[in-house]
């Protein structure tokens, strides 16, 4: 890309910190539409505020430890990581004050609606009481006051977790002592284990519900911890630490091992981020910035800290259905129309099937596993496991299949970010069922989604596989938008088998039939699937590109995808998060249009469709268009090859490009509009609750 050389300053890429800032707006969005049911909104708030958890403490902590060792280079946005934490920082605090706007506003409908969160104060005597109960019955004999003194140094603080300090004086203490002297500090850890909203009792037939703070029900019982002395002030404060993890695979022995010890240390990550509430004391301040070295990090908060806990706020609130979306449809896949009874062989030896989550039961995927591990004839499942739930029936099936005596083999991510203890404990479960569990190839996670069933027929053996755009996850399969294809293909089959056995042996870059994995096959493959595309633009034969997934931020994509549209290829581009790509830059990106959809279920789904001269590919992967996946991951892209899948996939991309309800379009200036094109509302994530506008035939 020569004669790109010169985009390095940029008004040629978005900034990818930068960009995600928008989409966490774009989030915003949800929790301040009145359209959105108040419930609903109140959910969207709390992952906000969790989304710039995880923001600050791996985005921007990397930020701050670029500072640290003096980087000033550029990044291929045009952006120093001085000039980019400055920018960062006022966009952060800009974020933070529009959500507690928008918390207050809550708040306030919440009141209309009979859900009162409360002050002590406000509570009247009978609630008091209740809530006084609660405090000694509960609260009470779990909470641990922590003395600052010089015996007793400064305990460890836990990222994230909400503690108070408490600033202390004896009961007939001399006032005109200094500071040092006269005051005494201790820290109280709000317990994370007890929900943070305690709904208090109300008078029998009452339609109001009232909810006061844990952390307010210790600050008015803070006396009872500290016996002779008095509370001069009691405020909270919350610490962010650096989460990310550097694993240095080559010298660890037993990457089990190494993982649980770097999770050890992940407590003590540098700070990145302190939060402290609005006339926080001044002493109390003066020894966190002492103790923590943070002062260029402060955020005052007029509000709760960490609002969180509004995202399961929701679901715990009884009989208000009318403030919830209504329930979700999610059908069994008519494909399989005994459901868990179908013989899911006999159907897959027919024909191909497309699944598409929530809409469709993620039940099938599990029933799929568990029919293979009851199966007398199978003989081998192999799998990859990159997020599970707590509860996994995959799991389950996984450890039955190895007790009947089947080779099982998981391919276990530990590395999977804030999801690593889950799943250490469950390579361990694992294990002891008899499964041979492999933590993947040193320096790439693996990400991609595969299940490979491996069973003797009257022709032989046959290969089954699964391969998914999503985590087998039966929990965020019912809020995350996924696709999924099962099918008996043999070439698929093939691949299958060799993609597992270079995870786990010692194979070198198979020859692939079907398939691109990344970090071997699947850069190239994008990159000849668009210039392909653009060789076809300049003959004047058909011509599009649709790409459907997280995130974009590879620069070498981003730089094939501006020279195919200047070759006159079509693009539309619908991307959830960040995305570096600046559309309609005359002369660079005219043809291109991006365009975000946040909505009631996370769009997770990665699909790529090539229009190629009238003989159209579609894809699905596991990847996002960013460095991380075409490089340093084991990821996986396979082609829907069964005509009626084909349709129905382009049938479900469709869907998204006619949303004008929920999308956002992204200007060349980075700011994301409105889509509004004078059409009838078409919303596209209730649109596909109706099976028919998108499955094709069924035989």
């Amino acid at each position: 890309m020569d004669n790109h050389a010169h985009r390095g300053t940029s008004p040629y890429y978005i900034n990818r910190d930068l960009s995600w800032i928008e989409f966490n707006y774009r989030v915003l969005e949800e929790a301040q539409d009145p359209d959105t049911p108040l419930l609903e909104r109140a959910k969207f708030l709390g992952i906000v505020s969790r989304n710039l958890d995880e923001f600050m403490s791996v985005r921007v902590a990397g930020i701050r430890n670029q500072l640290k060792a003096g980087i000033t280079k550029k990044d291929f946005s045009g952006y120093t990581p001085q000039v980019l934490y400055k920018r960062l920082t006022k966009r952060i605090e800009k974020m933070v004050t529009a959500e507690y706007r928008t918390y207050r506003e809550l708040v306030r409908l919440m009141g209309k609606e009979h859900l009162m969160f409360s002050q002590y104060e406000d509570l009247n005597s009978s609630q008091q009481k209740s809530a006084d109960d609660y405090f000694h019955d509960v609260i009470f004999p779990i909470l641990t006051p922590m003395a600052v003194d010089l015996s007793r140094p400064f305990p460890l603080v836990h990222s994230q977790n909400v503690y108070l300090a408490a600033v202390l004086e004896r009961e007939n203490a001399t006032i005109d002592l200094p500071d040092d002297e006269r005051y005494y500090f201790a820290i109280v850890q709000v317990p994370s284990i007890l929900p943070r909203l305690v709904p208090v009792a109300s008078r029998s037939h009452s339609k109001k519900q009232s909810y006061v703070l844990i952390d307010e029900l210790i600050c008015h019982h803070i006396q009872t911890l500290f016996s002779g002395y008095k509370p001069v002030a009691v405020h909270a404060f919350r610490l962010t630490r650096d989460a990310d993890l550097e694993i240095n695979e080559e010298e660890a022995e037993d990457l089990l091992e190494e993982i649980e010890n770097k999770l050890r240390k992940r407590r003590r990550g540098a700070p990145v981020r302190l939060e402290i509430q609005k006339d926080f004391h001044p002493y109390a301040l003066k020894l966190l910035l002492e103790e923590f070295e943070i002062e260029d990090a402060v955020y005052e908060i007029d509000g709760p800290i960490d609002l969180g806990f509004m995202t399961s706020f929701g679901a715990s609130v009884k009989n208000r259905d009318t403030l919830r979306y209504p329930p979700a449809k999610s059908i069994y896949p008519p494909e399989f129309p005994d459901g868990e009874d179908t013989d899911f062989f006999a159907t897959l030896k027919e024909r191909d099937v497309l699944l598409h989550h929530p809409f469709e039961s993620f039940d099938a995927v599990s029933d799929f596993v568990e029919q293979a591990a009851e199966d007398p004839n199978v003989m081998a499942i192999k799998m990859t496991l990159y997020r599970v739930s707590s509860k996994s029936p995959i799991i389950r099936s996984l450890a039955q299949a190895a007790e009947a005596g089947k080779q099982v083999t998981v391919v276990v991510e530990l590395k999977a970010r804030f999801d690593e203890e889950r799943n250490i404990t469950w390579a361990r479960e694992l294990e002891k069922a008899g499964c041979h569990v492999v933590y993947g190839l040193v320096g790439l996670k693996t990400h991609a989604k595969a299940i490979l069933i491996v069973r003797r027929e009257e022709v032989g053996l046959r290969r089954y596989v699964h391969v998914g755009t999503g985590n087998y996850n039966d929990i965020t399969a019912k809020l995350y938008t996924d696709v999924g294809l099962m099918t008996s293909n043999p070439s698929i089959g093939e691949d299958a088998s060799e993609l597992f056995n270079h995870i786990t042996g010692y194979s070198s870059h198979p020859d692939w039939q079907k398939i691109s994995v990344a970090p071997d096959t699947m850069m190239g493959t994008f990159v000849t699937n668009i210039r392909r595309e653009a060789e076809h633009a300049k003959a004047g034969r058909p011509t599009h590109i649709i790409a459907k997934f997280n995130s974009l931020s590879n620069q070498q994509i981003i730089d094939e995808l501006y020279e195919a549209s200047q070759a006159g290829v079509k693009i539309d581009l619908i991307v959830r998060g960040v995305c570096c790509l600046r559309p309609g830059v005359e002369g660079l990106s005219e043809n291109i249009t991006v365009r975000s959809i946040v909505d009631r279920y996370l769009e997770h789904s990665r699909i790529f469709y090539f229009e190629n001269g009238g003989e159209s590919e579609i894809f699905l992967a596991s990847a996002d268009w960013m460095t991380r996946n075409l490089t340093r991951r084991v990821e996986l892209m396979c082609p829907i090859l069964d005509p009626a899948c084909k349709d129905t996939l382009l049938n479900i991309v469709k869907l998204y490009l006619k949303d004008n309800v929920k999308a956002r379009i992204l200007t060349s200036s980075g700011a994301y509009e409105s889509f509004e094109n004078g059409e009838e509302p078409f919303r596209s994530q209730f649109r596909a609750e109706d099976i028919r506008t998108w499955k094709s035939t069924l035989s």
